[in-house]
C-alpha cells in the first residue's frame, strides 16, 4: 500500500504514522498498533514511513525502550526494536528491559550485526525475530509479519556462518582472533592505537556506551585489568608472543 502518511506527535512527543487517502480521510488500518523504537530521529522517521507505506499498519514510535515502557498504555501487536550493532543486549540492565517489552508484545529486533552469538543472546531474552539491516525492506516486513503472527525469524545466512565456524578447525595460535567478534576485533585495533572511547565510537559508528561494553567484554576474555593491559596483550598476540 502506497500513499501519504500523517506523522503527528501526540502530547507526549510520540510520533505516529497513519496512512491517509488522497481525499484526506483516514485509511482503513489494522486495529493493533506496531511500535518502532529507534533513538535516531531521521532513521526512525524513515523506518516508520517505509513500514507504513508497505503494510498500512498504524505505527507509534519511541526513542528508547524506557520511554515505551513508561508510556504503559500503548496496546501493540509488535515492537520493532532497533539496537545498532547489537551490543545493546550485553549492556548491564538492558536484558530485563527487553524481557519487560517481550511480556507486552512480540519483539522483532533490528541490528547491524549478524553475529550468531548475538542472535542467540537476543532469543534468550525473549526476542522473536532478529532482522539484520542488510536485508531488503520487503524481507524485513515479511519477517515482522511472521513475528507479529506468533512465529520466530532468524536470518539463514547467520545459521550457515555458524555451521561453517563449527566445522572449521580452531586455531590455537596466540594471534588467533576466534575469541572475539568482528566488532570486538575492530575495538581492539583501536585500543592498540591508544584511541579514546569517543573516537572509537565515532570511527566505528556506534554509541560510546556500546564501546564501553565491548571494552569490558574484551578485558574479561583477555583477563586484563585495564585498557593499557588490553593493548599490551593485543600487541603480544599480534607479534606472536605468548603471555
Amino acid at each position: 500500500m502506497a500513499g501519504r502518511f500523517d506523522l503527528t506527535p501526540d502530547r507526549g512527543g510520540v510520533l505516529s504514522a497513519k496512512p491517509i487517502d488522497p481525499d484526506g480521510a483516514q485509511a482503513a488500518v489494522e486495529a493493533s498498533t506496531v511500535v518502532v523504537i529507534e533513538p535516531r530521529s531521521f532513521v526512525r522517521e524513515c523506518l516508520i514511513r517505509s513500514i507504513a507505506a508497505v503494510t498500512g499498519w498504524s505505527i507509534a514510535s519511541y526513542e528508547t525502550p524506557a520511554a515505551f515502557l513508561r508510556a504503559g498504555d500503548t496496546a501493540c501487536s509488535l515492537v520493532v526494536l532497533c539496537v545498532g550493532d547489537g551490543a545493546f543486549l550485553e549492556e548491564e540492565g538492558e536484558g530485563p528491559i527487553v524481557a519487560d517489552i517481550a511480556a507486552r508484545a512480540p519483539i522483532a529486533l533490528m541490528a547491524d550485526s549478524e553475529e550468531p552469538s548475538q542472535i542467540v543472546a537476543a532469543l534468550e531474552r525473549g526476542v522473536h525475530g532478529y532482522i539484520p539491516t542488510s536485508v531488503p525492506l520487503q524481507v524485513a516486513v515479511e519477517a515482522m509479519r511472521l513475528v507479529r503472527a506468533g512465529g520466530i525469524y532468524i536470518p539463514a545466512s547467520s545459521l550457515i556462518a555458524s555451521q561453517k565456524a563449527h566445522s572449521e578447525p580452531v586455531s590455537v595460535e596466540p594471534q588467533s582472533t576466534s575469541l572475539f567478534t568482528t566488532r570486538q576485533i575492530a575495538v581492539i585495533e583501536a585500543l592498540r592505537k591508544g584511541k579514546a572511547n569517543k573516537i572509537i565510537a565515532y570511527e566505528l559508528n556506534m554509541r560510546e556506551s556500546t564501546v564501553k561494553v565491548h571494552v569490558r567484554n574484551i578485558m574479561k576474555k583477555l583477563n586484563a585489568r585495564n585498557r593499557t593491559e588490553v593493548a599490551y596483550l593485543a600487541n603480544a598476540m599480534k607479534s606472536g608472543e605468548a603471555r
